[in-house]
C-alpha cells in the first residue's frame, strides 16, 4: 500500500509514469557514469592535456593537484623549489656580505689596522651591494609571503623575473666590484705581509670566530663574484619549470639576457685593463652583443655627465640621423637639402631622490636635469662623443607640419640640430619625450610654452 501511494504521488506530482521514471533513472545513471569518466580524464588546468591519473583516492593531494596532470604537477614542484632556491641563496649571499662588513671591515676600522683609503681599496663598494641585497631580498620575501597568504602554495603568482628587472640597477654595482676585485686582492696580500697586526687579526678571526665558518677574508670577498655568475643558472632553472604562457616567462628570459650581457661586458673590461681572470663566459648572440654595446654607451654617457648612477634614468636610447643646418632656415628648405649622419643618441634624466635610499624601488623625485648625449659610431673599439651633452634646460624643441619626418633642437645662443629616425612614428616619439623634459626645466619656458620666440604661433608645434 505504501508503494502504491508513492507511485500515485509521483504520477500526481510530476506526471511521470513508471516506465518513463525508469528510463529517466537509467539515463541519469548513464549521465553520472559519463561525468565520472570525464572527471577521471578531465583536461589539466596547466597544459590542457587529458593524462590525469585515474586514482580518485589520493588523500595526500589536495584539490589543486587533482586538476593537474602528472607532468604539470612535477613542473610546479620544480618551479617552487627553484623559486625558493633563488630566494634562499640570495639570503645566504646577503649574510656573507654582512659578515664582510661586521666581522672584518668595522673591526679593522675601529682598531685602526688600515686607513680609510686602504679599506676602500680592499672592500670597494661593499656597502652599496649590501643595500641592494637587503632591498632586493625584502621584495622577494614579500612576494613569497603574499603568495602563501593568498593560498598559492605553488608560488605561481611569484614573478622573479619582474622583480629582477626592477632591480637591474644592481648589475652596474656588481660590475664596479668585479672590476676592482683583482686590485683589492693584491692590496690585501701586500698589506698582510707588511702589517703584522693585520695578519694576526685575520688568522685569529678565521680560527676562532665561529661566524666565519673557518673561511678567510679572501673567500668572503669572492661572494659577489660568485653570486653574479650564479644568477643566469638560477634563472634558467626557473625558466625551464615555467610554462610559456605564464606572465613572468618573458621577464625571466629578459632578466637572464640582461645579466649575461653584463657578464660579457665585465669580461671585456677586464681584458681591456690587462687582467687575466674572467667571469663565466656565455654563448653570444646578436641580442647580447647589442646589449653589451648599450651598456658601454650608458657608461660613456654617465661618465660624461658626472651624475650618480642611482639618480640617473635612461629614458630613450638608439640610433638617430642628425644634421646641422648652416643658417637655421631648414623649415623653409625642407629636409631634402640637409646632409644627415648616423648617431647614437641617449636621453638621460637626473631624478632627485625623495629619500636617502639609492635603490630603484624608491619613489622618484622631480627632474633636476635632462641631457642628450650624442655618440659617434664605434671606432677603434671605443665610443667618442660628438660634442658635450645638450642640456635640455637650454634648448628649444620644435617641429613643422611641412617637415613632419624631422624635428629641430636649438641650443640657445649656440647651434641647431635636426633629428630624424628611419621610422616616422619613432621620430615623433623622440620629439615628444625630448620636448616634455625641455618644457619641465626652466621657469621662462613654462611662461612662454617653451617657444624660442613669442612671435612663433603654437599651431606649428606638434600636439
Amino acid at each position: 500500500a505504501t508503494r502504491t501511494k508513492s507511485a500515485d504521488v509521483e504520477r500526481a506530482d510530476s506526471g511521470i509514469g513508471q516506465m518513463a521514471a525508469r528510463k529517466w533513472r537509467n539515463r541519469a545513471s548513464e549521465m553520472l557514469s559519463s561525468l565520472q569518466a570525464w572527471e577521471a580524464h578531465r583536461p589539466c588546468t596547466d597544459c590542457g592535456e587529458r593524462d590525469l591519473p585515474v586514482e580518485t583516492d589520493m588523500q595526500n593531494c589536495n584539490q589543486r593537484r587533482a586538476d593537474l596532470c602528472e607532468k604539470c604537477c612535477k613542473r610546479r614542484t620544480e618551479r617552487k623549489e627553484s623559486v625558493l632556491e633563488f630566494v634562499n641563496t640570495e639570503a645566504s649571499y646577503g649574510e656573507d656580505l654582512r659578515i664582510i662588513k661586521e666581522e672584518f671591515y668595522l673591526p679593522m676600522q675601529a682598531a685602526g689596522l688600515l686607513s680609510q683609503e686602504q679599506l676602500l681599496g680592499i672592500f670597494s663598494n661593499i656597502q652599496e651591494l649590501i643595500d641592494l641585497n637587503e632591498s632586493f631580498l625584502e621584495i622577494l620575501q614579500e612576494e613569497i609571503d603574499q603568495a602563501f597568504d593568498q593560498g598559492d602554495v605553488d608560488l605561481m603568482t611569484v614573478c622573479i623575473g619582474e622583480v629582477f628587472l626592477e632591480f637591474v640597477n644592481m648589475l652596474p654595482a656588481f660590475q664596479t666590484y668585479c672590476l676592482q676585485q683583482s686590485s683589492s686582492v693584491n692590496m690585501l696580500n701586500a698589506l698582510e705581509k707588511e702589517k703584522e697586526l693585520l695578519r694576526i687579526f685575520l688568522n685569529v678571526s678565521q680560527n676562532d670566530n665561529t661566524a666565519l665558518r673557518r673561511m678567510n677574508l679572501r673567500s668572503f670577498l669572492m661572494a659577489p663574484l660568485q653570486r653574479v655568475t650564479k644568477y643566469p643558472l638560477l634563472l634558467s632553472r626557473i625558466i625551464k619549470a615555467t610554462t610559456e604562457y605564464h606572465p613572468d616567462h618573458g621577464s625571466l628570459r629578459e632578466a637572464k639576457s640582461r645579466i649575461e650581457s653584463h657578464l660579457e661586458h665585465i669580461n671585456m673590461k677586464t681584458k681591456q685593463e690587462g687582467n687575466t681572470w674572467t667571469l663565466r663566459s656565455f654563448r653570444q648572440d646578436s641580442k647580447k652583443k647589442r646589449e653589451v654595446i648599450n651598456i658601454e654607451m650608458r657608461e660613456t654617457a654617465l661618465k660624461t655627465v658626472g651624475w650618480l648612477r642611482e639618480e640617473t634614468r635612461f629614458v630613450m636610447e638608439g640610433s638617430l640621423q642628425l644634421a646641422q643646418p648652416p643658417d637655421g632656415q631648414w623649415v623653409k628648405k625642407g629636409s631634402k637639402t640637409l646632409k644627415f649622419q648616423n648617431m647614437q643618441v641617449l636621453l638621460l634624466v637626473n631624478m632627485k631622490r625623495v629619500s636617502e635610499s639609492s635603490l630603484e624601488s624608491a619613489e622618484p623625485g622631480p627632474v633636476k636635469d635632462a641631457v642628450l648625449v650624442l655618440i659617434r659610431d664605434k671606432n677603434n673599439g671605443k665610443f667618442h662623443l660628438l660634442r658635450e651633452p645638450l642640456r635640455l634646460s637650454n634648448c628649444i624643441v620644435s617641429t613643422d607640419p611641412d617637415c613632419d619626418d624631422t624635428f629641430e633642437l636649438i641650443e640657445i645662443r649656440r647651434e641647431a640640430f635636426v633629428f630624424r629616425d628611419s621610422d616616422r612614428a619613432r621620430t615623433h616619439h623622440w620629439f615628444r619625450q625630448i620636448r616634455r623634459y625641455s618644457r619641465e626645466l626652466g621657469s621662462w619656458k613654462k611662461r612662454r610654452n617653451a617657444l624660442p620666440n613669442i612671435m612663433i604661433s603654437t599651431p606649428h608645434t606638434r600636439p
